[in-house]
């Protein structure tokens, strides 16, 4: 039985364990425990127990995991196993890139259209998608439906676009324009990317080596 709240930590290292039983089950991998598991992913066994045991009972004591079984649960719990459409907004380099080079149907989700503001991106091909002006996304939205938009905006236009697809039925962002969007957290899901945050990261564990 899931708890009723997961805690932001939890969720962070869901990923791991599902992209690296995805790895296992690949090569021939049958079974693994958590001491295994935190071996290889720098945690302890106790901490893998403790994240696992938020969504139930999936480990025998003495055998430990089955590793299909146990990613097939997680694919669940993540939602791996939905289609949900997703727009991309903004054409430029990063939403060129994005669009290329993700598999959005990996993820459950199905990437349905490309926007842009900009007159001279409009009408040109990106990844199977031709892209469209933002003064069509009404009449998009209320055919298609998507409840997720990739935002590749300047921080500028950020907030006024989210409100503006909030209104229209989007409720997930992942959001790559360097702000943090302001949403009812109860109604919308965002999750922030903030790549120099990364990148200052790397630069804080090279300083202390």
């Amino acid at each position: 039985m899931q708890k009723d709240s997961i805690s932001e930590s939890v969720i962070r290292r869901l990923p791991r364990y599902y992209r690296f039983l995805s790895e296992l089950e690949h090569t021939g991998t049958e079974r693994t425990s958590s001491r295994e598991l935190a071996k290889q992913l720098g945690l302890t066994a106790s901490q893998i127990r403790q994240d696992l045991n938020c969504f139930g009972e999936f480990g025998q004591q003495g055998y430990g995991y089955n590793v299909a079984a146990l990613r097939r649960q997680l694919e669940l719990i993540i939602g791996l196993n939905r289609t949900r459409a997703a727009i991309i907004v903004g054409a430029g380099n990063l939403g060129k890139v994005i669009a290329a080079n993700i598999d959005f149907a990996a993820y459950g989700f199905r990437l349905s259209g490309i926007f842009d503001i900009d007159h001279e991106l409009c009408g040109k091909e990106i990844a199977g998608f031709m892209v469209k002006h933002m003064d069509e996304l009404e009449a998009f939205c209320k055919e298609v439906h998507p409840l997720v938009a990739v935002l590749c905006i300047p921080q500028e236009a950020a907030q006024e676009t989210a409100d503006r697809l909030t209104a229209l039925g989007v409720s997930g962002f992942w959001n790559f324009s360097h702000c943090d969007l302001d949403a009812d957290r109860s109604r919308v899901q965002v999750e922030n990317v903030h790549l120099g945050d990364s990148l200052m990261t790397l630069s804080f564990r090279m300083s202390k080596d």
